[in-house]
């Protein structure tokens, strides 16, 4: 992975090492073009001068005025500033400007001495050994007659080489000064060149990181800044359009993010307010969403369940079989199923669709449930009452029809018959007047309930409590069972007295039936205390008891936990419903808690009015 650079150091280093290496370059042509010119133009004048010295040398060295010629070449080296040399064709030195001849070297091995011997013009840039410097040599045959002369009796000349040469170690000087001043040169030139381009990129670069600093403001979500308003006139029309294009960009993202957001919230608020319960899942069968409803029913943390698996939140086998089979087949699944949690046996109605996404692709399943277990219970309450409430009203109905027959086809005029099936006739028509009148009760209690009509006045307790034994106290001394009851002084509640009277007569009454002779019905009234504000009202009795699975429906009209036993006694069914619309009524409450064998106790709670002194 590549490392990212600042642009400024990817661009200085390049430009400064480019003009850098130019420069170079040109001194070192320019420098290198100088010196072989310089040294052409120093080869030429010693060529020139050695030719203006030809003459004199000739002449002084055909007359054999060897010592005249070694003057000569000394006035004309000292003269010119350069060293003269002359050298005979078998290479020995006869003389020299700057050294004694007889003490030199053979020069015939000299490469400029050999070409001058051939008839060229010998030229050669080397170190002199014996000055101890850099010279030029030229080099040019002596004559063009084939000099002959004598150095003495014995010796004859045949030929010979002028040489001139110069030290460039001047000229290597201002060479040297030169390239020192094309350095200096250099460095300025690179340094003036470092700051433009410094300048130049920041004034590049400082808009691109503007936009980077906004485009990370864009990227969390802000865009409230503008990139054009941050150049100033300093970007460039590439670094200005790029500006403009992402302002547009950035007007164009903030519409729809807020478009987005607003219908995301929008969905979020239905989402969560619906009633019913809605899970979306996904083709790994793992939990995408649910709403609070979902999260309620199946108990788990809504913002810990994304990501985890269905199975885990959804404990029920049936349930998990239709998500299966939409997630396989795609087919859309309508089922109820039943679930069992700490509140009992819930009723869910399911639905289980294919959810796809914006290209139509399925990414899972869409559960939407609905809890129907109030529905199936009131579809169970309905059917019982209306079963109940038949049977009730067909029993003595029947029984009234039997007997009235009985009596057309000929009992009539047997007056004992007539008259004990007159008798059960008048039973069973007071029976289902009683039925009619309960009804009627109830129809008016709820009625008025729901119209406000009820008046409550706060009053004493005691009274109410000492009226409703004193009605049911004939019944109990006829079962043999003995009433009990217990109400302190000063308890004052805002009700309705006749109407909580026939509540507690209802109980009482109850608790009689089902007691055994020789038992007793307790009535209780519990004050309560200021911080609790409530009155507990309990009738409790020794009796059979009723049996855990009834409990829940032994307020419903007509619902009878031992029927047989319950028409046996004479009861209609409507006097716990009765009591518990009045203690409704009264912004109260009851409960029942019973063991089977034992004994039944109901609670009546009631709002506390406490008495001003």
């Amino acid at each position: 992975m590549f490392r990212s650079i600042r642009l400024v150091w990817q661009i200085v280093p390049v430009t400064i090492l480019t003009i850098v290496v130019a420069i170079l370059a040109v001194s070192w042509y320019g420098s290198t073009s100088l010196t072989e010119f310089s040294l052409q133009e120093t080869e030429k004048d010693l060529e020139a001068r050695a030719r203006l010295m030809l003459p004199g040398v000739n002449e002084l060295l055909h007359q054999g005025r060897l010592e005249e010629l070694r003057q000569h070449v000394v006035r004309g080296g000292r003269g010119a500033a350069m060293r003269i040399t002359v050298v005979l064709a078998d290479g020995r030195v006869v003389a020299d400007s700057s050294e004694n001849p007889a003490a030199m070297d053979n020069h015939a091995g000299r490469p400029e001495i050999a070409v001058a011997l051939a008839g060229g013009v010998g030229k050669a840039r080397r170190y002199s050994q014996t000055l101890g410097e850099n010279l030029v040599y030229i080099a040019i045959p002596l004559g063009d007659d084939g000099l002959v002369g004598r150095l003495a009796p014995a010796a004859e000349i045949e030929g010979g080489v002028l040489r001139t040469a110069i030290s460039v170690a001047a000229l290597q000087r201002t060479f040297d000064a030169i390239n020192l001043r094309l350095a200096f040169g250099t460095a300025v030139v690179v340094l003036v060149a470092a700051g433009v381009t410094l300048l130049l990129i920041r004034n590049i670069s400082r808009p691109l990181e503007e936009m980077t600093h906004n485009a990370e403001q864009f990227s969390r979500g802000d865009f409230s800044r503008r990139m054009s308003a941050t150049l100033n006139g300093s970007g460039s029309l590439e670094v200005a359009t790029l500006a403009t294009a992402m302002d547009r960009m950035a007007e164009l993202l903030d519409e729809k993010m807020r478009a987005i957001i607003t219908h995301r919230n929008q969905l979020e608020t239905v989402f969560s307010s619906m009633v019913e319960a809605v899970v979306a899942i996904d083709r790994d069968e793992r939990l995408i969403s649910l709403n609070a409803a979902a999260a309620d029913l199946f108990a788990v943390d809504r913002r810990q369940a994304p990501g985890r698996l269905v199975q885990e939140i959804i404990r029920n086998l049936r349930l998990q079989e239709q998500i299966g089979h939409c997630l396989k087949s795609r087919e859309a699944v309508e089922d109820e199923v039943l679930l069992n949690d700490e509140q009992g046996e819930r009723c869910l109605h399911s639905n289980v669709v294919s959810l796809s996404n914006s290209f139509g692709e399925h990414v899972g399943v869409l559960v939407v449930i609905n809890e129907v277990t109030r529905l199936r219970r009131l579809e169970t309450v309905r059917r019982d009452f209306v079963a109940n409430v038949s049977h009730e009203l067909r029993t003595p109905i029947t029984s009234i029809l039997g007997y009235v027959e009985t009596l057309l086809d000929g009992a009539l005029d047997n007056r004992a018959d007539a008259v004990k099936f007159l008798e059960i006739v008048l039973r069973q028509s007071q029976r289902l007047n009683g039925i009619i009148d309960d009804l009627l009760a109830l129809s008016r209690i709820e009625e008025e309930s729901r119209l406000g009509e009820i008046h409550l006045g706060v009053g004493p307790l005691p009274p109410v409590v000492a009226a409703a034994v004193q009605t049911c106290q004939h019944s109990a001394d006829q079962a043999g069972v003995t009433l009990i009851a217990e109400c302190p002084e000063g308890v004052h509640l805002a009700m309705s007295p006749a109407l909580l009277e026939q509540a507690l007569v209802n109980l009482l009454v109850n608790g009689i039936k089902y007691s055994r002779p020789g038992g007793e019905v307790r009535l209780r009234v519990d004050p309560g205390t200021e911080a609790d504000g409530q009155v507990r009202i309990t009738v409790a009795d020794r009796g059979c008891g009723i049996a855990r699975e009834h409990l829940p429906r032994l307020f419903e009209r007509f619902y009878r936990s031992d029927q047989a036993r319950s028409r046996a006694l004479g009861g209609t069914g409507l006097g716990l419903a009765i009591v518990k619309h009045i203690v409704q009524a009264h912004h109260g409450t009851v409960e029942v808690a019973s063991i089977e064998g034992e004994g039944t106790t109901f609670t009546i709670q009631l709002p506390l009015h406490h008495q001003r002194g």
